[in-house]
Formats: structure tokens, sequence, C-alpha cells
């Protein structure tokens, strides 16, 4: 083979940096036949397709192409494919190998099997030439192959790579949510970090983690080739492999490297809050061998100033964006405090915000110039490219209400709608005042979707902020909700005092089955709060409700004045607040009954939280509808308070309040006491009662009288009513 030979090949990449990895692979002599999503096709020689390898900081992996076939349907046709190439010309006998397929066909539907059928090809191929069987290894193969089936269309081709090329070997220590490294680099670059770098700017990372993109600017500026060190390519088990060619290439990036640091001028700074992120970011930049140029220090994007002397320069920053929704509440001070520092300290600067959360990235108050579209994994993210200007320049270009309009982002005044939503909260603040202090209720409901265009529930709990978006119905645009919510998640801390740490944040969508019951995260964060005596644990985080019924809050009181001396049931007792209530007010003993393990182990904590005694207080974990059909004792006083419908399989049957209701309701009243009460609640906003029952019990609708003045705006939130036995 010799150096004139252009070779076919296929690079990967993360979506939407195929046109730089274009480009990239241009400059570095190879040929461009076209770009794909998250690849890119070419011809190049043998030492191209080796300097790639090497210094390619875009893409994924290089493959040289030795086959290709066209209507590729089922398995019979894609043997025939890779058995028709020239296997024993690229494997020797006896090497370990591994195929990547990816793709499939209607016949080809698991990458697993597709893979199974090109290895039995290419091992069916070497026996008949007769080499000796080659081994499947999945960790550290000889040889990899590729290949991809799109519309029946196969490709099959020889990894050069090996170990994915994003991987160059020195981050051992990661941060939170580390980038990769290839896309970090294609941040870098759309950001024009090249061209700053080669002009001696700074680069300024204020969240910097593991210090992936101060790292990958460092190579860059450098010209450090970013595989320099790696020790195996996938080429290096290739039959074909050039030995003498590849130490050439690799003899002129090491010069090419020394050159480079020779004549570096740019400087590199990075800050982080997290001390443990910190001392990766400095291991890492060891490992890469930037570490002198380098300086990390600790801090708070509020606190940060610009480098001594330096009047331009790039910052560039990949901070939090919130995966979880529940996150977003303590992310916008930190967009607001990053947009108050790049106009108090970085004006002439250029900020690059990379970001999956574009709404988060408007917090900042600065508009962005540029926006690109990426990927980070699954996620949908953009990079903002935005010039930030000093206060002279905002004059000189007359951008005085713009910069009135930045400066007041960190506010809730930065909008009509915001600061409406801002006085209402203070308005219901005065409103319950005097209720809250004559009351000592420590746990309410502010505000309720009060103003439709902020579609919220925001309820306190002590110190503490809980708040449910409410899906918007779909004929409102996605991105109006979102840009209200985050106006709303601004409002919050000034308004309340409270610290956005404090505030968590929760989608409400209609509950089906089992939803009420799945974990939404997994912090086990909880706390104490007081209600009219009773000590509870409620937790803001993990599920979709927080243990406590804030709006049940008048029939639990209302079931502590009714238990001294009795005998209690709790059906559907959900964390057993009620029971806490009645076993305060004086029940002899009581049953409470759920389905839930997670709730029944929250109602012993509640339980064991106010000095209950658990051989009094007994929890049972069934199917109420069954544990009813089989209990035989009798209650002075029974709690009844279903969810609107459920599914669970846990349960006997679906369960429907409104079709149910009636023979839960006798079932109860064949387990009450003659002069018992059965206490029925349910949260179906149009809920009926069936006439047969109050022509067959004593029945009460007391629902007016179990509203206290925090849901006054919703009358219909929730039905009580009181049952008894006639002429009891």
């Amino acid at each position: 083979m010799t150096s004139s030979n252009s070779l076919a090949f296929f690079a990967t990449c993360p979506r939407g940096i195929e046109q730089l990895l274009a480009s990239e692979l241009t400059a570095l002599d190879a040929a461009i036949d076209g770009t794909t999503v998250a690849g890119v096709s070419g011809h190049a020689t043998l030492e191209v397709l080796y300097a790639c390898c090497l210094h390619s900081r875009l893409a994924n992996r290089i493959i040289m192409t030795l086959g290709e076939a066209e209507q590729v349907s089922d398995a019979d046709a894609l043997y025939k494919a890779a058995i028709g190439v020239d296997w024993p010309q690229h494997i020797s006998g006896g090497a370990t190998l591994r195929v990547d397929f990816h793709g499939q066909s209607e016949a080809i539907r698991h990458t697993r099997f597709g893979a199974q059928v090109i290895k039995d090809a290419v091992v069916d191929s070497l026996q008949r030439a007769g080499e000796e069987r080659p081994r499947v290894e999945l960790q550290a193969p000889d040889v990899r192959i590729y290949a991809h089936l799109h519309r029946e269309r196969l490709m099959i081709g020889l990894d050069l790579s090996g170990d994915s090329l994003h991987m160059r070997g020195y981050r051992l220590e990661g941060g939170k949510a580390p980038l990769k490294e290839n896309l970090a680099a294609a941040l870098l670059i759309r950001a024009g970090w090249p061209e700053r770098a080669a002009q001696g700017e700074v680069l300024v990372d204020p969240m910097c983690g593991s210090g992936t993109l101060l790292i990958e600017a460092a190579l860059m500026a450098a010209d450090i080739a970013p595989n320099l060190w790696r020790r195996r390519f996938g080429f290096h088990g290739w039959k074909q492999h050039q030995e003498q060619r590849w130490q050439q290439v690799l003899g002129q990036a090491r010069e090419r490297a020394t050159r480079g640091k020779s004549a570096l001028t740019a400087a590199f700074v990075g800050q982080d809050a997290d001390a443990l992120a910190l001392e990766a970011a400095g291991a890492n930049a060891r490992r890469a061998g930037v570490d002198q140029w380098l300086t990390l220090s600790r801090g708070e994007v509020a606190r940060l100033k610009a480098p001594a002397h330096q009047s331009r320069g790039l910052i560039i920053t990949n901070p939090p964006y919130g995966e979880r929704i529940g996150d977003v509440p303590a992310l916008i001070p930190l967009y607001q405090a990053l947009g108050e520092r790049m106009r108090s300290e970085f004006g002439g600067w250029r900020l690059a915000l990379f970001t999956g959360n574009p709404e988060l990235g408007h917090r900042t108050g600065l508009k962005a110039h540029k926006q690109y579209a990426l990927r980070n994994g699954a996620i949908d993210c953009k990079l903002l490219l935005i010039d930030v200007y000093g206060r002279d320049e905002r004059d000189a270009r007359g951008m005085n209400n713009e910069g009135a309009a930045q400066a007041a982002s960190a506010g809730v005044s930065h909008s009509e709608g915001a600061q409406m939503f801002a006085n209402r909260l203070r308005k219901n603040k005065k409103r319950l005042g005097k209720w809250l202090k004559r009351s000592g209720t420590q746990c309410y409901r502010l505000y309720d979707a009060d103003m439709p265009e902020y579609a919220l529930a925001v309820d306190i709990y002590g110190s503490w902020v809980h708040v449910q978006e409410y899906a918007p119905p779909r004929s409102i645009d996605a991105r109006s909700a979102e840009r209200r919510l985050h106006e709303a998640l601004g409002a919050l801390p000034e308004v309340l005092e409270v610290a956005s740490d404090r505030i968590f944040l929760k989608t409400r969508q209609r509950q089906t089955g089992k939803s009420q019951y799945q974990r939404h995260s997994s912090s086990q964060q909880r706390f104490q709060v007081e209600e009219e005596g009773a000590k509870l644990w409620v937790n803001l985080r993990d599920y979709l409700d927080t243990g406590l019924f804030l709006d049940h809050r008048p029939v639990r009181r209302k079931l502590k004045e009714m238990a001294q001396g009795k005998r209690f049931l709790n059906l559907f007792c959900y964390t057993g607040t009620a029971t806490v209530q009645a076993a305060l007010g004086g029940a002899r003993e009581s049953i409470s009954v759920d389905m839930s393990n997670t709730y029944l182990e929250w109602a012993a904590d509640n339980f064991a939280l106010n000095r209950l005694h658990m051989g009094r207080h007994t929890v049972v974990r069934e199917d109420c509808f069954e544990w009813l059909k089989r209990e035989r004792s009798y209650f002075d006083l029974i709690f009844l308070d279903p969810p609107t419908f459920s599914n669970s399989s846990k349960m006997s049957s679906t369960l429907d309040i409104q079709r149910d209701h009636v023979r839960l309701v006798e079932l109860c009243m064949a387990r009450l006491a003659p002069a018992g009460t059965l206490v029925f609640s349910n949260n179906q906003r149009k809920f009926k009662l069936d006439p047969e029952l109050a022509e067959r019990f004593d029945v009460e609708d007391i629902s007016r009288h179990t509203i206290d003045p925090d849901f006054e705006r919703r009358p219909g939130i929730h039905h009580v009513f009181e049952i008894r036995k006639k002429n009891a």
C-alpha cells in the first residue's frame, strides 16, 4: 500500500457538529464526500486517517470502509454482504474481534443479532482461508468491526479508533455532569476560541466542574493532539497497519505540540463552588499535561471577578440546567447572578453559555447574538453566544433601555406579568395574615392559580415552599408557559423572603393509576412540621404529594375533636396524618389501612414522632375493599378518604370513586358501631353522592364547613359527608 492510495472512510460524531467535523477533517487533508446525521464520509490516504485518529477533537470514531451493499433486508442478505469482504486481508488468524452493529430492518430488529450474523461471516471467511478461528472479545479486542444498516443499505468497516476518540485518557475523575471531551471541543470552536487563543486572550469557566472545557481549550491553544498520549488505537490490530508511517505521523504531532506549548500566550481560569470538583479538575489537568497553564480557585458565581489587566476574553461555561424540573428554582438565582457579574465585571468579553434549558439562559438578562442547537447525550441543548457590553459601550450604542431591562432582570419587575404575580402573592399574605397568626397554622396554601396565566399552586411548609405547576393545556404555547413559570419562580424568593434552595417545584398532571405512589426523586429529604399540635414528617422533593394534604386540615381537626375514647379506622390512610390527630384527640386505639409500604412506613414514623404506642395504633398493608370484606370487628369512628381513581396492580379491581362509592360506604357502614360516625371524603370535583345512601342512612354534607381561609377560592376542592346509621 502506498501513500497515494485513497481509502474511503466514515467518521462519527455527536449530533449537531457534523459540519464542524467536516471542516476539521478537511484541514487534516481528508477529502469530504458528504455529511449525514452524526457522521461525515470521505476519502483519505492512510497517513491522513492516522492523523485523523490522533488530531480530531470532534470525532467519536474513524471507520475505514471495507464494503457497501444495497437491499440488505434480512439475515441472509446481511451474511452475503459481510462475507463478500476479504477479511483475511485485514484480520490475522486467532485475533480477537468485536462487531458493533447499528441500525435495523424489518427482519433484523436487534443490534446483537446483526452483530452475530456479521461475526459468523468473518469467522467463516477466515476459516475458509485456512486461518485460525478468531475469538470474540468485547473489552479490548484486536480488531473492531463497525456496521451500519439504514434503509436496507449496509456499510461495513474497520474501526481505526479502538475506544471512542472522545476518551482522551486524562479524565479519570469526573464532576456531577461532565461534558464529553469532543462536545466540549465543539463548544469552544463555535465560541471562536481558536482565534481568540491565537491572540493570547483569557478563557474563564466560572463553573468549571472537573475542568473539561479548560483542558480542551488548553490542548487546542497549545496545538496538542487530543490523543497524543493514547497507547493503542484500533488500527494497531489491523493486519495492514503500517507502523513506520504511524511513527512519522506521531513524530510530527509531537513536534507540533512542542512548538505550540512554547508559543502559548493564552491563559485559563477556572472557578467552582465545589472543592471536590476542583480537585478533580486539577488531577485531570495534570494527566493532560496542561496544569501549568490553569489557575483554579474556589468561589461562587455571585462573586466572580474578571482577571486583572484583562479587557477582553471568553467566558464559557456549562452550568446545571435542571434535568429534573424540581431543580429549577435553585438555578434561577444562579443564572441571574451570572448575568449580573457579566454586566458589572466583563464588559467587552464574550459569554458562551451552554444549557439544556434556554429559558434559564434568558434569566441572565443578556441577549444572545447567535445560537447553536446541540445535544448533550439525549438532552437537546443550545449554545448561546453573547457579546457583553460595558456601560460606556451600551451608552454609545444607544442601548440604555436594554441596559435598564438587563439590570432589572435579577428582580421581579422585569415583566409586567411577573410583577402582577408578585403583587398577588403579597396580597394573599396580607389576607391570610390574621388567620395564620390566630390559628398558628404553618402549612398552608398561599396561591392557587389565582391568575390563569400563572397556573401554579404555592404551598408554604414552615420555612419551605412547595410549588406545583399545573400542566398547561395544549392550546397554550409551551415556551410562553415555561417563561411564566420562570418569572414566577424568580419572584418567590424576594416576596416570600426565602432562599431559592428552599423552593421545590413539581409539575402536576391528572393522576392515573399508581402515579400518586411513584417516586420522583430519591433524596429522602424530609423535615418536621406541626399542625394542630401534631408533629408530622413531610417530603417536598421525592413524591408528587408531600405526605400532608393541606385542604384536609379542617377534616383532621374535626376527627381529632370526635375521637375521644373512640376506636378509630382510617382507610386509604396515606401517611397516617388523620390517625395521628385522632390519637392525639384521645382515640383509645386505631387501625390504618393502605396498600403502599412506603406510606405505611411513613405513617409509622409519624406515630413514633408523636410517641404513639404501636400496640394500640397499628397499620395494615392491604386492599381496603378486601380488608373490609374480611374484617368482623366494629369501629366508633371511620375515616374513608379514597383516591378518585386507581388501577393499581395491588388492588383486586379498578377503583372509580363515583362508580364505586356506594359499595365502599356499605362495607364501612357494616363495620360501624351503632352510634358511630363515618366521615367520607374525596377530591373528585364533580362528585355526586348516590341518593340511595341518603335514603338508607343519615347523611350530612359538611363540605362547606371543611374549608379553611387558604382554600376559599376553591370551595369544591373536596366533598365531605358525615354518615350515621338511622335511629342510632
